[in-house]
């Protein structure tokens, strides 16, 4: 009897565990398959938004579109974008989360937030705002692309193809500014334009990049630095040919865009307060560049508030290294005093660069304390170029390309070199270069586990805010022990507390550019000259400013917690890590992977 028991129950486990098999099977199958599809969206996708911006592709190293400039600016470019959001969706809703792996969880989540954020953008009628608003001061094409089509930069000029190419999209280039027109006389109609102080920027610019003419422009310098073993007569049809397309095509346009800027635009403009509060339906689009900048649903009334906090504490710390080093006078008067003292003055541009150069050493030598993922594309420092200086931050970062074939980049601005000071280097370069923008932008690129749009794309908030977070990695990184320093960081965190006032100011507020530059003045060592420049930026693009503050705001509370839980097992090395090996996450997406890392390594 206990023999047929035994056999019943050996045959009932049997088919229980074949049973089990057979559905484990079955799911596995369906994991793979559900990874399979998620993976093949994405694929897709990322083709779609490469036809759409060329530029982008060629900023990543991918030349299949190295003939075109792209459009951007049309109702077909935006028809063509909502239209492929919705498809998206559509498909990434027909995927079931569950069955997905981890890491395709966490890309499934980037991927339904981005592309609801869009959409959310075109439902609210937004979108058709932002098209009226093509050009400014700040993020322009025409800002950034000259130093693109150099020869320094993205575009390659190796070969007679190459640049033909840049022949076609300097022609290109040109196309979208003449339709920039269209739209601005769109905006003009619907009562969506810029403020004056902005296009008269603009203009500024314009005329700027045209001194010297054709071959004094960044757009002939691929021509200066042709190969020599082009033949002579490809050398010499080069040479004319982008001599007539940059003074025909690209300088005609840019007149174009000056005389219907100053006869036309200008006087639709908005005058008096800068803000969106003068713009109709500002109010709402400034909302909805709160939500899309900071990835939070905090409004401008809170972040104000957080703002004006943070600049209670951060004053209270300056006080403390100002009475450190002996100065007797007020704070003020100390900004004053680091503004203006010989001391802290450079002797000439070459030394400005070569300060750079020796925290880069310094730094370089302490990161293994904190990061044991570091990337491999190379990295370089170079000033801004001349004709975009007087307008551009105090500096900047440009990504390099996966297979390290054009290196990451730090810009330094050699502008009014009176006004640049030594206090704060070693945490400019902290945020723009090792361990912020180079490291974070340059990991994820180079992670060739995660899909492209991860690895390309991002958001202000965790990409700035990582940044800022990086800035206060400098003590553990042996820098700040000169006070000084010390207090430049202070400075530089003050100046993103200072933002979270002066944006919600200006646009939720009504600030004007006097009332917003007099508070950073009062309440940081900016120079002048430094402080217009960031009030404008706020200006020209409105909520961008925010994503720092609150991005590094969260990064450090999820650092905290960490510490806490883990304890004496918590380890810098892995909690940066586990930070940057996906990308540049919304800031919800991020706070439930680390906690999720959190349970795991308590577990």
């Amino acid at each position: 009897m206990q023999a047929v028991h035994w056999m019943r129950r050996t045959t009932l486990a049997l088919a229980l565990f074949a049973g089990l098999g057979a559905a484990l099977s079955a799911y596995a199958g369906a994991r793979v398959d559900q990874s399979a599809e998620l993976a093949q969206l994405f694929a897709d996708a990322d083709e779609a938004a490469l036809v759409l911006s060329p530029i982008e592709a060629m900023m990543r190293g991918d030349l299949r579109y190295a003939a075109e400039f792209g459009d951007y600016v049309t109702p077909d470019y935006f028809r063509n974008l909502e239209a492929n959001a919705r498809a998206e969706m559509r498909r990434l809703e027909a995927i079931d989360r569950e069955r997905l792996s981890a890491q395709d969880r966490i890309a499934y989540d980037v991927f339904a937030y981005q592309n609801r954020q869009l959409l959310d953008f075109f439902d609210r009628g937004l979108m058709d705002i932002h098209a009226r608003l093509p050009i400014d001061h700040f993020s322009g094409f025409h800002v950034f692309y000259p130093e693109i089509s150099s020869g320094r930069s993205a575009a390659p000029f190796r070969t007679v193809a190459d640049y033909e190419h840049g022949l076609t999209r300097l022609d290109g280039y040109a196309r979208y500014l003449e339709r920039a027109i269209e739209r601005m006389r769109e905006g003009m109609a619907s009562g969506h334009t810029q403020p004056k102080l902005v296009m008269e920027n603009v203009i500024d610019q314009l005329g700027r990049q045209m001194e010297g003419g054709a071959e004094a422009s960044p757009f002939y310098q691929p021509v200066k630095d042709l190969p020599a073993e082009f033949p002579a007569a490809d050398r010499e049809r080069l040479a004319a040919a982008y001599r007539q397309t940059i003074e025909q095509r690209v300088f005609g346009a840019y007149r174009t865009l000056q005389a219907f800027i100053r006869d036309e635009y200008l006087p639709a403009c908005r005058g008096g307060a800068p803000g969106l509060l003068s713009m109709k339906d500002g109010e709402a689009v400034y909302k909805a560049m709160i939500e899309r900048s900071t990835t939070t649903d905090m409004g401008a009334a809170e972040i104000h508030a957080i703002g004006l906090a943070e600049v209670e504490r951060i004053t209270r710390e300056m006080n403390a290294i100002r009475e450190r080093v002996g100065f007797a006078g007020t704070l003020r008067e100390f900004f004053d005093h680091l503004r203006t003292a010989p001391q802290f003055k450079f002797a000439s541009k070459q030394a400005l660069l070569e300060g750079y150069e020796g925290i880069r050493a310094r730094v370089d030598a302490a990161v293994p304390k904190l990061f044991a993922l570091t990337p491999e594309t190379p990295f370089e420092i170079r000033p801004v170029p001349a004709y975009s200086e007087k307008n551009e931050a105090a500096g900047s970062y440009r990504q390099g390309t996966p297979d390290g074939t054009r290196p990451g980049l730090f810009f330094v601005n050699t502008y009014d070199l009176p006004s640049r000071t030594t206090p704060g280097m070693e945490t400019l370069f902290l945020h723009e270069a090792i361990p912020g923008h180079h490291f974070q932008i340059s990991l994820a690129q180079e992670n060739e586990s995660l899909p492209k749009f991860m690895r390309f794309g991002g958001n202000t908030a965790f990409v700035e805010g990582w940044a800022l977070y990086a800035e206060s990695l400098g003590s553990e990184l042996g820098m700040f022990s000169d006070p000084y320093q010390a207090f430049g960081n202070l400075d530089d965190e003050m100046l993103r507390a200072i933002r979270l006032v002066v944006d919600t100011g200006i646009h939720a507020k009504g600030w004007s550019r006097e009332q917003a530059i007099a508070y950073m003045l009062e309440h940081s060592a900016q120079s002048e000259t430094d402080a217009r420049a960031e009030v404008e930026r706020y200006i020209a693009i409105p909520g961008q400013a925010l994503a720092y503050k609150v991005g590094a705001l969260t990064i450090r509370r999820l650092r905290t917690e960490a510490e806490q839980a883990l304890g004496e097992r918590f380890d810098p090395r892995a909690f940066h890590a586990e930070v940057l090996n996906t990308g540049a996450l919304p800031l919800q997406v991020l706070e439930s992977k680390i906690r999720a890392w959190i349970d795991a390594n308590r577990a």
